[in-house]
């Protein structure tokens, strides 16, 4: 389960077995876990965050959406 970023007390990350889905990345702060799809930027799943957080952790997203669409093709590889 690679680790792409730490920003803010967030850890955004990948799982290794998760190269069939599309793009997307995973949040974790604390006890609180979310995913993002990266293209377009969409909340797939959260567990915990509250909405103002989650706009937060989405902005973040948005911030860093191109490094982590780069990071994830060069970990799964590009699409056929």
């Amino acid at each position: 389960m690679p680790t792409i970023l730490n920003s803010h007390g967030f850890r955004f990350f990948f799982f290794s077995h998760e190269g069939a889905e599309p793009p997307h990345i995973h949040i974790e702060h604390g006890d609180k876990v979310a995913k993002y799809w990266l293209n377009p930027v969409a909340l797939a799943m959260s567990e915990g965050f509250r909405s103002h957080e989650l706009t937060r952790v989405r902005a973040l997203v948005i911030e860093h959406r191109v490094f982590f669409e780069e990071k994830w093709h060069e970990y799964f590889g590009n699409p056929a």
